[in-house]
């Protein structure tokens, strides 16, 4: 382990005296559950709206209660489409609150969600009306098929199996980012097809105007929302920023820096460990949006990213030259200093997650040795920005450990007892932790059994 050492530590402040740049919020688990609880009453809203229209004694059979379920599950999984779409729209508020880590979890959750009650709508539908006719289950599909709009309908929850199939994590790992992101563009497709048939065959619908025009007006509102923020800011970003790629950095074999000017910059309010989504206007690249954090802290000159070379969009992004126009959306992201709640800090980065650590060891503001970072790679060839740290680490009087080689050597430089002697009062700090997501999960356990509270764990998985 190589360390660059900060001088003596000057005697602390109680540590719960935050420091000055600390802002009180209310904690991660907390914000999740509001959301939760809104999102929970929305679909109590529309069960009690098909209640309401379906009075229990009109249940009288079987098969009456088999199509009602059916239908309560095709109510409930397009509700949860919605919040599919409203889950990644990008809105800002919505990042700020949970952050877009959590609203990634979120929203491939919901999406298995979604799909298991699309497909009970349909299965339970199908049985209802096979008992009602006393016709059999695959007679009886043959004849709902006939109805107007059902193939489309049919089409459409298809195309988001094949979504659902594509983001597990066992696929996500196989295919190429890009056959993943054209996949997931398919969804709107799959949403028009879908929603056309709830409106021309829906029996909540039809007959129903009240339910219908509230039913438009979510999707108008949501869509509205999501061309505002994935396109609409976008534009507006581009004409008044005019951002273009102004150097290609190469930083260690495999990993570039891209320097990014443009007008305005500090409108931008982007802050260090936050991300935007780039799109690097070339032939081959154009029309793919990739999220990358900012390796440096934000200043009005310039912002940068710093990439690895994974996959084809980013061995393209290798090759990017000067001049080259770029949009962006964001900046997205809660991993930034305004989680600190304690004036000792822990910066923990595996691989390529030093991009948005980079950015914080330079912007936390921190008193001599309030500040260590560990930075964990498999070869000392893979350190990145080594001059940078060490230099910012003898500015701010901090600590750097670089550690690299196999994970099955020993010691392990993340097993609690290592991590208890090279930090000393370690569970007095705030942990901020990015990497490689089995790296995440092993030195969260680490950091738990070293008496570092959950809420003081800060994580940016790099799982988008």
């Amino acid at each position: 382990m190589r360390t660059v050492s900060a001088p003596t530590r000057r005697p602390d402040d109680p540590d719960r005296a935050p420091a000055p740049s600390v802002r009180a919020h209310l904690p991660q688990p907390g914000r999740e559950s509001v959301v939760a609880a809104a999102v929970a009453a929305g679909a109590i809203l529309v069960v009690g709206l098909w209640v309401v229209d379906n009075p229990p004694g009109s249940l009288h059979s079987l098969a009456d209660q088999l199509t009602a379920a059916g239908r309560v599950t095709g109510l409930l999984g397009t509700y949860l489409v919605l919040i599919e779409v409203l889950l990644m729209s990008r809105v800002p508020w919505l990042d700020r609150l949970i952050g877009m880590d959590r609203l990634a979890t979120w929203h491939r959750r919901n999406g298995q969600y979604s799909i298991c009650l699309l497909a009970a709508h349909a299965l339970l539908t199908i049985w209802g009306y096979a008992g009602a006719d006393h016709a059999g289950f695959f007679h009886e599909t043959g004849t709902v098929l006939a109805l107007p709009d059902v193939v489309t309908a049919t089409i459409g929850f298809g195309l988001f199996v094949a979504v659902g199939v594509v983001s597990a994590r066992v696929v996500r790992r196989a295919v190429r980012y890009e056959t993943w992101y054209a996949m997931h563009l398919t969804t709107y497709l799959a949403i028009a097809l879908s929603f056309t048939h709830a409106l021309s065959d829906g029996d909540d619908f039809v007959g129903h105007p009240v339910n219908r025009a509230l039913w438009i007006g979510l999707y108008v509102l949501v869509g509205g929302l999501l061309l505002a923020h994935r396109v609409g800011a976008p534009v507006r970003k581009a004409w008044r920023h005019r951002l273009v790629v102004s150097q290609v950095v190469p930083e260690t074999p495999g990993v570039v820096s891209i320097y990014v000017t443009g007008a305005h910059l500090d409108e931008l309010r982007a802050e260090a460990g936050q991300f935007l989504t780039w799109r690097f206007l070339t032939r081959q690249g154009w029309w793919q949006a990739h999220p990358f954090s900012l390796s440096a802290a934000p200043n009005p000159n310039w912002l940068r990213i710093t990439v690895k070379t994974s996959g084809d969009h980013t061995a393209e992004l290798q090759r990017l030259r000067p001049g080259v126009r770029v949009l962006v959306e964001g900046p997205y992201g809660a991993f930034t200093e305004h989680r600190r709640t304690r004036r000792r800090v822990l910066l923990v980065a595996g691989g390529i997650g030093i991009t948005p650590i980079r950015a914080l060891f330079e912007a936390i503001p921190a008193g001599p040795g309030e500040l260590t970072l560990l930075y964990r790679v498999s070869r000392p060839e893979d350190i990145v920005f080594q001059e940078e740290l060490d230099a910012l680490a003898a500015r701010k009087a901090a600590t750097v450990y670089y550690r690299s080689g196999p994970r099955s050597q020993t010691p392990d430089p993340f097993d609690p007892d290592v991590l208890r002697r090279v930090v000393a009062d370690l569970d007095r700090h705030d942990v901020f932790l990015c990497g490689p997501p089995g790296m995440v999960v092993a030195v969260r356990e680490a950091l738990r059994t070293a008496g570092v509270p959950a809420r003081r764990i800060h994580v940016e998985a790099f799982e988008l």
